[in-house]
C-alpha cells in the first residue's frame, strides 16, 4: 500500500510541475538560491563573519561545494549537482515510506541529499592531487630555466611544451598576454597568480614578482617549489595510514545495512519487531542517522594535506 502511494505521489508532483509550466531545474535553482541568500540583515552578516553565529550545515556545504566547482572549472554542474540533490532527497524519502518507517524519512531524505556533495568533496581530493603534481613538474623545470635565463617569459616558452592540462592553459595565457597584450610581466603573474589555487603556487608567483625588482632574490624560488615534493611526500604516507581505518569503516557499513536483510533469514520475529514496531524503526533511524554523520566525518577527515602559509 505504501508503494502505491509513493507512486500516486509522485505522479502527483510530475502533474503539478506539467500543469504550472514549471521545470526542475528552475524550481531547484530557487530553493538553493534561498539556501545560498546573503544574510537578511547587517547583524545577522556581522555576526557570520566574525563567527558569533554559525552558518547552518546545508548552507555551508552548499556554498563549500559551489566553490570547490568553480575553482575545479565545474561551474557548470552546480545546477546539476542541485537537481540530482532535491531528486535523491524525494528518492530516500521514498524508501523510507514504502517500509512503513516514517521515522526514517527525514534521515534518509536528507542523507541521500547530500551524497553528491559528498561525491564532489572526494573528487576534490584526486583534483587537488593531480594539480599538485603537474605544479611540481611544471614549476621544477620553470625555475630551472628561469635560473638560467633570467627571464620568466622565455623560461615558460622553452619548457610548454612539457606541461599537461589545466597548468598548461595557465602558462600558455600567460605567455600570450605578455607577448600580445600587456607586456607588463608584474601585472600578468598577479593575474596568473589567482588562476589556480594552490598555496605554493601563489607564493612561487610572490617570489617571482619579488625577483622583477631584485633579482638576487631568485634563490628562493627552489625552496619553494621543493615544498610540493614535501607535500606529495607526507600525503603518500597519510594515505597508507588512512587506508586501513577506511576500509574497516566500508565493511562496518555494509554490516550495519548487510545485518538488516540478514535477519529476515535468520530470526523473522527479530526482523518483524525491527521493521514494524515503533521502537524499531527508531533504532533503524539512528543506525541511518550515525551512518551518514560517520560518512560525513570520515570524508572530511580523509582531505590530502595542503601547504598553508
Amino acid at each position: 500500500m505504501n508503494v502505491v502511494l509513493v507512486i500516486a505521489c509522485t505522479g502527483l508532483i510530475t502533474g503539478l510541475f506539467i500543469l504550472f509550466s514549471i521545470s526542475p531545474m528552475e524550481f531547484t535553482n530557487s530553493i538553493f538560491k534561498n539556501l545560498l541568500g546573503k544574510p537578511r540583515s547587517i547583524k545577522d552578516e556581522i555576526n557570520e563573519v566574525t563567527k558569533r553565529k554559525k552558518i547552518s550545515y546545508l548552507r555551508r556545504e552548499t556554498a563549500e561545494v559551489q566553490s570547490i566547482l568553480k575553482n575545479t572549472g565545474r561551474e557548470e554542474w552546480f545546477p546539476v549537482i542541485c537537481s540530482l540533490s532535491l531528486l535523491l532527497f524525494g528518492i530516500g524519502g521514498a524508501i523510507a515510506i514504502s517500509f512503513g518507517n516514517f521515522f526514517a524519512v527525514p534521515v534518509l531524505g536528507i542523507g541521500f541529499m547530500l551524497l553528491p556533495f559528498w561525491y564532489v568533496r572526494f573528487t576534490q581530493s584526486h583534483f587537488k592531487k593531480d594539480i599538485a603534481a603537474e605544479l611540481e613538474t611544471a614549476l621544477s623545470i620553470i625555475t630551472t630555466a628561469y635560473l638560467r635565463t633570467e627571464d620568466i617569459l622565455t623560461a615558460v616558452e622553452e619548457n610548454i611544451n612539457y606541461l599537461n592540462p589545466p597548468v598548461l592553459s595557465v602558462f600558455n595565457g600567460f605567455a600570450c598576454r605578455i607577448k600580445m597584450i600587456n607586456p607588463d610581466i608584474t601585472a600578468g603573474l598577479q593575474e596568473m597568480r589567482e588562476q589556480i589555487e594552490n598555496a605554493v603556487f601563489r607564493e612561487w608567483c610572490d617570489a617571482l614578482i619579488a625577483c622583477q625588482l631584485d633579482r638576487s632574490l631568485k634563490t628562493t624560488l627552489i625552496p619553494i617549489v621543493s615544498k610540493l615534493s614535501d607535500m606529495r611526500v607526507v600525503n603518500g604516507e597519510l594515505e597508507n595510514m588512512v587506508f586501513e581505518p577506511r576500509k574497516e569503516f566500508i565493511a562496518m557499513q555494509i554490516l550495519v545495512i548487510g545485518n538488516i536483510p540478514l535477519l529476515y533469514f535468520l530470526n523473522k520475529d527479530w526482523y518483524h519487531t525491527l521493521m514494524h514496531t515503533p521502537l524499531g524503526q527508531i533504532i533503524l533511524a539512528i543506525c541511518f542517522t550515525a551512518v551518514f554523520i560517520s560518512a560525513a566525518f570520515v570524508i572530511r577527515l580523509t582531505q590530502p594535506i595542503e601547504y598553508r602559509r
